[in-house]
């Protein structure tokens, strides 16, 4: 399966090398070939996509006609929206969400909803790996970062409330980009929890990825080449080190010793206890959250909610508000300290998850090396290139600091390109 390249396809749409509609067909016969066993689309439509393609000045906008994918977690007027959930089959939303609305202005062509969890919850999907069949693509922004690794798209966006864009783009072996909170508006998704849901991107490079980012928002991310001239690289393997596996601390220091052997400074980075003191306060402000904006389906609907998930919103509505009151002070201190550390370091280098991709789909991976950076609103990128002996994908991840996401993106690229050598 070859990638696409979303900065390079644009580039030669900008110039007249090729045409929207050529890209697309491109983009239709990766998806006859794999969607069949990849699964990551809720909902398709090739034709309207085609007519789209067709219309005269896509060339001159910045995504130029690029085909992409939108999670169906997201509104979308023109295509259903179910959440991944039975309760809400064929659901058409009256309006785009924002964020489509600006993918959509700056000349990207949306194809189809990709596969999302139930509620972007925990319950697997049908989505699989395209690296391996047989193994986990992650959640709950499964079908966005398959869809991506089958080079069925160039660019699809995700969502993110603990890990679900850098564990997928982990385990599919692409680029994940979380970027600061609120960059990108969640108007317009079905929320879990409103102080931590985050819009994600997914990309085959960190340059396609800060490329995308750039056209959707208008702001000054396209990073091109350029990479950090010896950024200070802090390495953080978090009081959770122990759970990640051979696989996952192999990674890590590799990526560490390419970023070093590129130029960067590179060191061992204990996190203040104020920080680590903190990641138990993610899944209270989110379950406490999960509790409110779910009770309807929770009070109307419950036989149309996953046992699982019905279960864990049941636990939710024991949360106290005073818990989650000193859940969301617990936060408020950790970004406060982790501004000290960001006066030391560029950026931050850590896990993206405990290890590979999961054999079997019993489980979507677990998030406890993403949770803390999704708490603290960082832009966090997956740096794909390493595998492990028998080709799984590992990722590897990098944390910046709050609102510098172009400094985040050209650390992450001299990652990237390190690993690359």
């Amino acid at each position: 399966m070859s990638l696409l390249l979303a900065r390079d396809l644009a580039a030669d749409l900008h110039a007249g090398q090729t045409t929207p509609r050529a890209v697309l067909e491109q983009v239709a016969r990766a998806i006859a070939a794999h969607e069949g066993e990849v699964q990551a689309f809720a909902a398709l439509d090739l034709d309207r996509a085609r007519a789209a393609a067709d219309q005269a000045g896509l060339a001159g906008l910045p995504l130029a006609g690029l085909p992409v994918g939108v999670k169906d977690i997201i509104d979308t007027r023109d295509l259903p929206t179910a959440y991944g959930s039975p309760l809400y089959a064929g659901h058409r939303p009256r309006n785009d969400a924002p964020v489509v609305a600006m993918t959509r202005r700056a000349g990207g062509i949306i194809v189809g909803k990709t596969v999302t969890t139930e509620f972007a919850f925990l319950k697997p999907s049908q989505t699989r790996n395209p690296r391996q069949l047989t193994h986990s693509p992650g959640g709950s922004s499964a079908g966005s970062a398959a869809a991506v690794a089958a080079g069925m798209l160039p660019l699809a966006i995700g969502t993110q409330t603990a890990g679900s864009v850098i564990r997928p783009a982990a385990f599919c072996g692409v680029t994940g980009y979380k970027p600061t909170f609120r960059l990108l508006p969640t108007l317009g998704m079905k929320t879990f929890s409103w102080h931590l849901d985050t819009m994600g991107l997914f990309a085959a490079r960190v340059r396609d990825a800060a490329f995308a980012a750039a056209a959707i928002t208008g702001r000054d991310l396209d990073i091109g080449a350029e990479i950090a001239e010896r950024p200070r690289i802090g390495i953080v393997r978090t009081a959770r080190a122990g759970s990640a596996s051979a696989e996952a601390h192999a990674a890590l220091d590799a990526a560490a010793r390419a970023a070093e052997a590129k130029g960067a400074r590179v060191f061992d980075l204990d996190l203040p206890e104020e920080l680590e003191a903190a990641d138990a306060a993610q899944p209270i402000i989110q379950d406490f959250e999960a509790a409110l904006a779910f009770a309807d389906e929770l009070a109307y609907d419950r036989a149309g909610l996953s046992p699982l998930l019905a279960a864990h919103l049941d636990a939710a509505q024991q949360i106290a508000p005073d818990t989650y009151d000193q859940a969301r002070r617990t936060a408020k201190r950790a970004r406060q300290k982790l501004g000290d550390v960001f006066s030391e370091v560029d950026a931050l280098l850590t896990f993206s998850a405990p290890g590979p991709a999961p054999e079997g789909f019993a489980t979507t991976g677990s998030a406890m090396f993403c949770r803390l950076w999704t708490l603290l609103g960082c832009p966090a990128i997956n740096i794909a290139g390493l595998e492990t002996a028998d080709g799984l994908p590992v990722g590897v991840q990098l944390v910046g600091r709050f609102g510098r996401d172009r400094q985040a993106l050209t650390v992450a690229n001299l990652v990237e390109s390190a690993i690359a050598r």
